[in-house]
């Protein structure tokens, strides 16, 4: 019996959910993410005690800072989910660019925008 080039129609259609759930779940939080970058403050109110506007002032450069730097993972997650879905629809889903077998279905469910098996991924590393 020869082995499985590619996964089927159905299978295709099952990861094919997974991940426009998780980029739906992945866009929402893009979203939240920028508006804490536009947000003025928590409250959205200007704060008129300098004192407190002083110390706070470094507390939400850093929030903003943090928030911006998850905004770019994010947008990156969310191009690789996409790029997924290309490869979905040119039926090359799930194919490892490195050893050319099958990426485990467990593999794919945890990291559906993955292009490595585990064996190629454990063998970058040595």
């Amino acid at each position: 019996m020869q082995p499985t080039l590619r996964y089927s129609e159905v299978d295709l259609a099952e990861f094919k959910e997974n991940i426009l759930k998780k980029l739906e779940s992945a866009k929402t939080e893009y979203k939240y993410l920028l508006n804490q970058i536009r947000s003025e403050n928590e409250n959205g109110t200007d704060d008129t005690a300098s004192a407190y506007v002083s110390i706070d002032d470094g507390s939400a450069s850093q929030q903003k800072e943090n928030a911006g730097k998850l905004a770019g993972r994010q947008q990156k997650f969310i191009d690789n989910l996409e790029t997924a879905l290309v490869r979905i629809e040119n039926k090359t889903y799930g194919i490892c660019k490195v050893t050319g077998k099958l990426i485990s279905k467990e593999r794919l469910k945890a990291v559906p925008h993955t292009t490595q098996s585990i064996e190629a991924k454990k063998n970058q590393y040595k």
